[in-house]
């Protein structure tokens, strides 16, 4: 009768056999051998954010259908660096995969700024019409020109809304000389100029010392981010303008992805579309919550309409300035969603 260990040495012997002869090997050899392609996957979200909460099941499926050969290791919070920091490391291939905001991605791909036009869309209808249809392929396709690959679905990245400390915002009006914080982002210090607001770029660091001490009048975030930073503790009226959308591109380093055998990119590409779709879900639903978690900790909420906004910044030049920025591809492309701009 066989020994455990003529047993173990028959295994390892078959194991190499296989190898040798390119044999496909049972998901137990290439588990044991450790994976084939260990890849790194960075992000700026806590691990909580259902992002991470997503992509750690994408991660894991994928290792189950690849029987072990494909390991994306999920590093959230900023651990592998800033959102500059990690788009460097996925353009050189020191990491493999991350996920980053189109209007942090237009530094490198400006076109990627034009699913943020402040008032382009009404609501995520309108947003998944654009972004699973002719917009979102636009943008991929400027995307490949700088060697790297987004996958068909974005995650999202939610409305922003506008805040106060002292009154209501209800019109564009209410914003002349309203000193707003806002990024340090070109596109939305412009949109606020147009507005006649005083935009200041403060980090979000540094967002909720700057509404306590009143060196900022008021700030716009995401409902989540509003409940994250405890902007209900310095701010205490909120105007749902849903003045822009934004959202987190899957982006994977070119050589990276290409190195993956096809049968292996197509089983990456259907999770990573399954988990933004599962996470566009948890978000919705968790805006609906976090709304009224807002309102029971005393925030009131008003929702202006969009149309008095968008006049004003097109009488202001917003969209003049970024239709001449982006060129007439892009903005033809988002104006059969959005409707005419300007």
């Amino acid at each position: 009768m066989p020994t455990p260990t003529t047993l173990s040495r028959r295994r390892l012997v078959q194991a190499s056999a296989a190898c040798a002869l390119g044999v496909a090997l049972p998901a137990k050899y290439a588990t044991a051998q450790g994976a084939e392609f260990t890849y790194k996957y960075g992000n700026n979200l806590p691990p909580g954010h259902p992002l991470n909460v997503r992509t750690r099941e994408m991660a894991e499926k994928i290792k189950a259908e690849t029987s072990g050969r494909v390991d994306i290791q999920v590093f959230p919070a900023s651990q592998l660096g800033s959102d500059t920091d990690m788009l460097s490391q996925l353009r050189a291939g020191g990491i493999e995969f991350m996920t980053l905001s189109g209007l942090i991605l237009a530094t490198l791909v400006p076109q990627a700024a034009v699913s943020g036009i402040g008032f382009a869309f009404t609501d995520y209808s309108d947003v998944w019409k654009a972004m699973d249809g002719d917009l979102g392929a636009y943008i991929r396709g400027q995307i490949a020109k700088s060697n790297l690959v987004a996958m068909d679905r974005i995650f999202d990245n939610g409305f922003r809304q506008m805040t106060s400390a002292a009154r209501q915002i209800n019109a564009a009006e209410d914003l002349k000389g309203f000193k707003m914080r806002v990024p340090v982002s070109p596109l939305w210090t412009s949109m606020f100029k147009a507005f006649d607001a005083a935009p200041v770029g403060i980090n979000a660091s540094e967002l909720y010392t700057a509404l306590q001490t009143k060196v900022v009048d008021g700030q716009e975030n995401a409902l989540t981010g509003i409940m994250a930073l405890k902007m209900y503790e310095v701010q205490k009226y909120c105007a749902v303008t849903n003045h822009m959308w934004d959202g987190f591109w899957f982006l994977s380093n070119r050589r990276a992805w290409e190195r993956l055998p096809a049968n292996l990119r197509e089983i990456v590409a259907k999770h990573v579309n399954a988990a933004a779709m599962a996470e566009r879900a948890d978000l919705a639903a968790q805006a609906e919550t976090t709304q009224k978690e807002l309102a029971a900790k005393g925030m009131v909420f008003n929702a202006p309409k969009a149309d008095a906004f968008r006049g004003k910044l097109r009488s202001g030049g917003f969209y003049a300035e970024w239709k001449a920025k982006l060129g007439d591809e892009a903005w033809t492309v988002l104006e059969r969603y959005a409707g005419k701009l300007g």
